[in-house]
């Protein structure tokens, strides 16, 4: 390993599995201390002692709960250079006007809101130091939705959006705002998208993806890990897709 991330202190929501898992990972084997916050409490403890990752039950919805983990992250590490916000849900396919409210509002707690508590945390500690990174994982969902997704679809165009405001108006403090467009991956969520996990099913997904296979959580951290280091200190407002041509 190259220890990209050598010395820099970063959290992770949802790090307890799937992409975050992985961003976790890679994040660890690249020198930086993380802290998993995640509702996941078995998850999040199991991914931590395989990585010497520390660890947080937080609910991303919530301000207490969000405040506590930025807290928490200075309290442990003395510092904070990297805010990943990869906590999210999606909804099983169906009419957009069949969605529950109930679903709906989750949704936006975990997919939007999360992103405003986080960032009212945290930005202003990076805006005393000068410095810090942003990333958002949003979803290729937000660049090419598919039917049936309608609302999952909107909550992660939003990201982008959110991304790219945030990207313009922090650069003079010297904070830096990205985003990943992950296509469909092999994570719990993977069913959720498709409604069934069926090998019919996945040939469906996968027709549309011109590699041919699904994102992994490797290869989110591996993006992820770019991102955050000093090597992209000249990149803010991307939304970069991690698809493997699916938005081509």
């Amino acid at each position: 390993m190259t220890s990209r991330l050598a010395g820099k202190a970063a959290i992770v929501t949802g790090g307890g599995s799937g992409f975050g898992e992985g961003i976790v990972r890679k994040f660890a084997a690249e020198g930086a201390k993380v802290l998993i916050a995640d509702c996941d409490e078995a998850n999040a403890r199991r991914v931590a002692e395989a990585t010497g990752a520390q660890w947080l039950r937080c609910d991303v919805t919530l301000s207490a709960d969000v405040k506590a983990m930025v807290d928490a992250a200075h309290e442990r590490f003395g510092t904070l250079d990297i805010l990943v916000n990869n906590a999210g849900i999606g909804h099983l396919p169906q009419a957009l006007e069949g969605l529950p409210e109930d679903e709906f509002d989750k949704i936006l707690a975990v997919n939007v809101k999360s992103i405003y508590l986080a960032a009212r945390e945290a930005v202003p500690r990076f805006k005393a130091a000068k410095k810090g990174v942003i990333l958002n994982i949003a979803s290729t969902a937000g660049v090419s939705p598919r039917p049936r997704l309608a609302w999952y679809n909107a909550s992660k165009g939003w990201v982008i959006t959110a991304t790219r405001a945030m990207a313009v108006e922090l650069a003079p403090f010297g904070i830096r705002v990205n985003a990943l467009n992950p296509v469909a991956g092999e994570t719990p969520l993977l069913k959720t998208f498709m409604g069934e996990d069926t090998p019919q099913m996945r040939a469906k997904f996968l027709s549309t993806i011109p590699i041919g296979r699904f994102s992994t959580p490797e290869d989110l951290g591996n993006a992820a890990c770019f991102l955050c280091s000093d090597e992209a200190s000249m990149i803010t407002g991307v939304a970069m897709e991690v698809d493997g041509g699916r938005c081509i």
